[in-house]
């Protein structure tokens, strides 16, 4: 069994009330549900207007299958216009750990 976590730091664009933050930090929460049956959620500077940490993680029983997801979900933020993606951190781990 191996679990991929990936945190990713955003910035927002024109964002100025936490409504206007979740209406941009849902849709990507719930696509990357959506598209890639992973568990993700708003994580961290829940009360800040223009910052927000996505955190993600998955549950495979092939290593190659759980490196090629995160690295679509990493793709998918990184590629919204709303949004800048400061930083991600990925961790993995396997049988061994």
């Amino acid at each position: 069994m191996y679990v991929g976590t990936l945190s990713f730091d955003l910035l927002l664009g024109d964002v100025r009330s936490l409504k206007e933050k979740r209406s941009v930090v849902r849709p990507i929460v719930a696509e990357l549900q959506r598209k890639y049956a992973v568990s993700a959620a708003e994580v961290d500077h829940m009360n800040l207007h223009r910052r927000a940490i996505i955190g993600l993680a998955m549950v495979s029983g092939d290593a190659g299958h759980l490196s090629d997801v995160l690295d679509r979900c990493e793709r998918l933020v990184a590629g919204r216009p709303e949004v800048e993606l400061l930083s991600v951190r990925r961790r993995f781990h396997g049988e061994d750990d």
